[in-house]
């Protein structure tokens, strides 16, 4: 008989996937040791940001309750997703302090720093359980050396919606509490379509509705997004664009200045992402950098689909792939299988964490540009509330 691993070591035992469609099985997943914590979050009121043309900014601190935990965590693996809005992921118990501090300071600091609310929540895997469903997880390996969480299982939606009810909140953090956000960055310009539209795509199964049946839909949901340039992906081949001065730099200097002024990390933001695009567009390197590498690498590990309690996918969709998704979702919808969202827009954005450039681990996140996930997502909770 097989040792089982420390709980502390239980993610490194699930071994990458480099098939995104099996991720539609449940028996790709482990199931979490019960002693582990799920973390939540969410902002409130992302729906109207939205509508004032703050999503950059809404995947930022998305994405920053990730970066927190990352650094929170000394770099460590772990499993985690980012949702647009907000993000979920699962620490062991003896991580469970630290987690809570870094959540603590990423709200207070989203509301000082952007006037945004952000919910927060950590909830045990017994917790989860105890309740009737379950939380489990697979990795999709994206690239050599970098992949990312894919979440069954029906436990993480129910956390999220018991954060929703304050039922696992937080104690507030003090005011001017700062979160490290090292390594969060957002200097890619957006990506436009190259084949008709940006198609943000959120597919969750009914209650009640069995693995085999939704994994079947989800399969072919895939299937027809394989059939796209580049199964969809939103990146070209050489990478994202890089134009100067990015338009995230902003928000950057949010993230990095710490205590410091914010002019002063604009302007580093500034001068660093100027030395980069130089670099990209002549073709020169500098102490072992290659951007244009770099560029490349960083289309190639970017998450633009995932398994979160559904399927989740960006894809740069022709006019004629939507409309056959379309009604491939609508019959799963009228036949009682799937609840789901679709949002077109005109361009695709990425929020990255790059803890070094000098390695190829970097992750990169991308949503829709003009409400991606969060718009297509309100679908779903529009038809909830009927």
């Amino acid at each position: 008989m097989e040792d089982t691993p420390p709980s502390t070591d239980f993610y490194a035992s699930v071994v990458p996937q480099d098939d995104f469609a099996i991720f539609a099985d449940g028996e790709t997943y482990t199931a979490f040791p019960d002693d582990w914590w799920v973390g939540t979050s969410d902002i409130v009121g992302s729906t109207r940001a939205v509508a004032e043309g703050r999503y950059k900014t809404v995947n930022m601190v998305g994405a920053a309750v990730i970066s927190a935990q990352m650094n929170a965590h000394g770099g460590a693996d772990f499993p985690f997703i980012f949702g647009g809005d907000g993000a979920g992921f699962a620490v062991p118990a003896a991580w469970k302090d630290r987690a809570e501090h870094a959540l603590a300071a990423v709200r207070i600091w989203a509301r000082e720093e952007f006037d945004l609310g952000l919910r927060v929540g950590l909830v045990r895997v017994s917790d989860i359980r105890a309740a009737g469903l379950d939380i489990t997880v697979a990795r999709f390996q994206a690239a050599k050396g970098v992949d990312y969480a894919m979440f069954s299982g029906g436990g993480l939606s129910w956390a999220e919606e018991r954060m929703k009810t304050s039922a696992h909140g937080l104690p507030e953090a003090p005011k001017g509490t700062k979160p490290d956000l090292t390594g969060l960055s957002c200097r890619w310009s957006h990506m436009p379509s190259q084949h008709g539209s940006i198609l943000s795509v959120v597919i969750a199964p009914r209650v009640g509705v069995t693995t085999p049946e939704f994994a079947r839909l989800a399969r072919s949901a895939i299937e027809l997004a394989r059939g796209l340039a580049r199964a969809g992906h939103p990146a070209q081949q050489a990478g994202p664009g890089v134009d100067w001065p990015p338009a995230g730099a902003a928000l950057e200097a949010h993230a990095q200045r710490g205590n410091g002024s914010l002019g002063t990390a604009r302007r580093k933001a500034l001068f660093e992402s100027f030395v980069a695009w130089i670099l990209i567009k002549t073709g020169l390197k500098i102490g072992g950098f290659d951007a244009r590498k770099y560029r490349r690498v960083v289309g190639q590990n970017a998450d633009f689909r995932k398994f979160e309690d559904g399927l989740k996918m960006t894809l740069d969709c022709d006019g004629v792939t939507e409309k056959r998704l379309r009604a491939l979702l609508e019959k799963a919808k009228a036949d009682g299988i799937i609840r789901f969202g679709l949002h077109a827009q005109s361009e695709a954005m990425m929020t990255c964490i790059v803890p070094s450039i000098l390695r190829d681990d970097h992750i990169h996140f991308i949503d829709g540009a003009a409400g991606g996930y969060t718009v297509a997502a309100q679908a779903i909770k529009t038809e909830e509330v009927r």
